[in-house]
């Protein structure tokens, strides 16, 4: 087993790597894990526009110089992936899939989560490239243009009506006969010409000119009808999925699968922090995930002095 640490950070997106900056500036030496997805969910996304001080830069870019402003202050690094961990006992311990041992006096959690996907063609090859899930990041690309959403939820429901701000020509797709969002939701949505709905259908695949998107088609599920519509951008709005699977019996998880958090990044165990989407179903902006990074930094800071470690 290595030495034990003061503090490991689970995650290399926004939310590690401002908890990274902020732990290294407080003299932590924090050991980031930056997981199968270094980066998180910006380094497949296009140009970000609404970071502040960034008027654009692109997703990748702007992970890459969060990852260099860590190292640059301290961060160590370890390119691997935490199988396991046990958080019954202090020091926590974990293990890496590359059977690695670790162990520190405390913990942040900031393994995001993955947007759900329809698997159908097109989908991965322009992802980033017309196929996005955050209407809030990328709308204002997509003026007086065609865009449709994927879903029928509250998360569709707000896009959709999100969308209107900048085009008259929405589109959503939703696989049951009715939507499944809230009430209120609904009742924008339905009654807004500018957004039509084809119920009982799936999205069958994606077309492009190979740089973004330029269609899409669709099933009716009862008639098996087909429909090609000519779409610019596409939102898939069908839920996430929080990367939490190896905390299931070691923390308190909420109906979604989220990490459940008390006082802010307080987790079930007292020297476990949550930051992040893992515990954020609510926001999920990049600026969210890295100011609850900095929360998260600074309640482990407090947590391991009045432990008396530091």
């Amino acid at each position: 087993m290595s030495p034990t640490r003061n503090l490991i950070i689970i995650g290399s997106g926004p939310a590690g790597l401002t908890a990274g900056i902020y732990a290294a500036r407080s003299n932590l030496a924090p050991l980031i894990i930056a997981g199968k997805n270094p980066g998180g969910q910006l380094m497949g996304t296009s140009f970000v526009e609404n970071w502040p001080g960034e008027k654009s830069i692109l997703g990748p870019t702007l992970m890459t110089n969060m990852h260099e402003h860590a190292k640059q202050l301290g961060c160590e690094f370890l390119s691997q992936e935490i199988t396991k961990v046990d958080f019954t006992k202090k020091p926590f311990t974990l293990w890496t899939h590359k059977n690695q041992e670790l162990s520190a006096h405390a913990i942040i959690i900031a393994t995001g989560a993955m947007p759900n996907k329809t698997g159908c063609p097109g989908e991965q090859e322009y992802w980033g490239k017309g196929v996005t899930t955050c209407a809030v990041c990328d709308g204002a690309f997509y003026k007086d243009k065609k865009v449709a959403i994927i879903g029928g939820g509250d998360t569709a429901m707000e896009d959709a009506s999100f969308m209107t701000k900048f085009t008259n020509e929405i589109t959503i797709v939703q696989i049951l006969d009715k939507l499944t969002a809230t009430y209120a939701m609904q009742e924008r949505v339905i009654n807004d010409s500018r957004i039509n709905i084809f119920y009982n259908s799936t999205l069958t695949s994606i077309q492009g000119d190979g740089q973004h998107v330029t269609g899409m088609t669709i099933m009716h599920k009862n008639t098996q009808h087909v429909s090609n519509l000519p779409v610019d951008g596409i939102f898939i709005a069908i839920g996430l999925k929080p990367a939490t699977t190896i905390f299931q019996d070691q923390l308190q998880l909420t109906d979604y699968g989220y990490v459940h958090v008390k006082n802010h990044t307080r987790t079930s165990v007292e020297g476990i922090f949550a930051a992040g989407d893992v515990s954020d179903a609510r926001y999920r902006q990049a600026i969210t995930s890295a100011g609850i990074g900095c929360m998260a930094a600074l309640d482990a800071e407090r947590y391991l002095k009045d432990s008396g470690i530091i």
